[in-house]
């Protein structure tokens, strides 16, 4: 009777690069990248000294490779290895690539700190003419300082001074700020300058509030594709684009294409925080950098503006987007959504304003629609057509008349 053949090879798949290849078991996984090409530095020749070359398991079912991923398939933590974590800090979960050798398939993530050679997203923001329409505003007032013989609450009198100076009526404070109120008020002198955020058809509410005079608060845009995320810091004061930052989205290792990603949610029961948390954390990471490359402050954020295909939406808001992995293709929400960015992205101050345009249909989301906002074909005569060409591409396509749009995957475009 004819013996059954063991496994002899395995396929590894490195991301963020999506490079793969079939290796033979217990070749090192530093070997391995570098017969693939894929950057990860290793500068002891791999002698375990240098800890250059960490990386991390992706574990999990990955349909789209017909593969299970887990750290079980390296070897088990070796001698280098055990000395290097003694002497320098090795993050839990990381494996040196030099000491660790492959048992069976795996997705190998190598961290952004270990990357040489990364590639560095920039996308540029185009200026235009328009009339600024802010929903937050900044207003200067001199509040009256507590007297006994009229106790009231530095709330109170506050409010009060901002309506009289100001015509807010109706005003709310958000929660955030009560707990800093008085503080601030003491460090002004009782001169403070207010954000109050009103919506359309909605109460005004303060969200921020300085000592003294105020001139300036910023918001962000954020736009999420498949492949990159670019974050644009704005002077809401002046309309200008003062820094630009872009990255990776990281959500590359759990598929290159949307539908890989919505598999990977399918085949692994509980990961879609996962997805969530990595998006978000590229998002928090872009708007501290804008931040920091404009030398200015993330409290004084005031808004940010988040677009994306509807599956990058969902995932963003902490939505399961297994709906949208086959028709009809329902959308949890398509509406526009303002909420505050607590518990969502920890650069921004709790009490900034997150809004997320709404989402048209199908797989034609918020991304499309800031476009078409942008470029306005609904109120021109000539016929203006729009294409917007990444992992997934838009078309938009119309006239005052009409408007139409459709979307389709092109596979990943790096």
């Amino acid at each position: 009777m004819a013996g059954v053949s063991e496994k002899t090879e395995a396929l590894v798949i490195f991301q963020p690069s999506g490079r793969r290849g079939h290796f033979p078991l217990g070749m090192p996984v530093l070997q391995a990248a570098q017969k693939l090409g894929v950057y990860l530095e290793s500068v002891c020749g791999g002698r375990g000294l240098c800890g250059r070359c960490q990386v991390t398991v992706e574990a999990g079912n990955f349909a789209k490779y017909g593969i299970i991923s887990s750290s079980d398939n390296l070897t088990a933590t070796s001698e280098l290895e055990i000395r290097y974590r003694a002497a320098k800090p090795l993050a839990e979960g990381r494996r040196l690539g030099c000491s660790a050798f492959i048992q069976g398939d795996l997705v190998i993530e190598i961290p952004s700190d270990a990357q040489t050679n990364r590639q560095v997203v920039r996308k540029r923001a185009e200026s235009r003419m328009i009339e600024r329409d802010l929903v937050t505003h900044l207003c200067y007032v001199e509040v009256a300082p507590p007297d006994i013989s009229a106790p009231s609450g530095d709330t109170d009198r506050l409010l009060s001074a901002l309506e009289n100076d100001w015509g807010y009526t109706s005003l709310t404070l958000d929660a955030v700020i009560l707990p800093l109120l008085q503080s601030v008020m003491r460090k002004g002198e009782w001169r403070v300058t207010a954000a109050i955020f009103q919506e359309e058809g909605g109460g005004p509410c303060v969200i921020g509030l300085w000592p003294g005079l105020k001139e300036t608060i910023f918001g962000v845009t954020v736009d999420i594709g498949s492949t990159t995320i670019a974050a644009h810091l704005c002077d809401l004061m002046t309309g200008r684009v003062i820094a630009t930052a872009g990255a990776l989205n990281p959500q590359i290792r759990f598929g290159e294409d949307l539908m890989s990603r919505i598999s990977y949610i399918q085949m692994n029961p509980g990961s879609q925080p996962d997805l969530t948390a990595a998006v978000r954390g590229t998002v928090d990471s872009l708007i501290a950098k804008a931040a920091e490359d404009a030398n200015i402050q993330t409290a004084d954020i005031v808004e940010a503006v988040i677009v994306g295909n509807p599956i990058m939406h969902h995932l963003f808001l902490d939505i399961d987007p297994t709906e949208l992995g086959g028709a009809p293709f329902a959308l949890a929400v398509s509406s526009a959504l303002t909420q505050p960015a607590a518990g969502i992205v920890a650069s921004l101050p709790a009490n900034a304003r997150i809004h997320t345009l709404p989402c048209i249909a199908g797989h034609v989301g918020a991304d499309a629609a800031a476009v078409t906002l942008s470029e306005r074909p609904y109120s021109a005569d000539a016929t203006t057509l729009l294409v917007d060409i990444g992992t997934n591409a838009e078309i938009v396509l119309g006239n005052k008349e009409r408007v139409l749009a459709a979307s389709s995957p092109t596979g990943p475009a790096f």
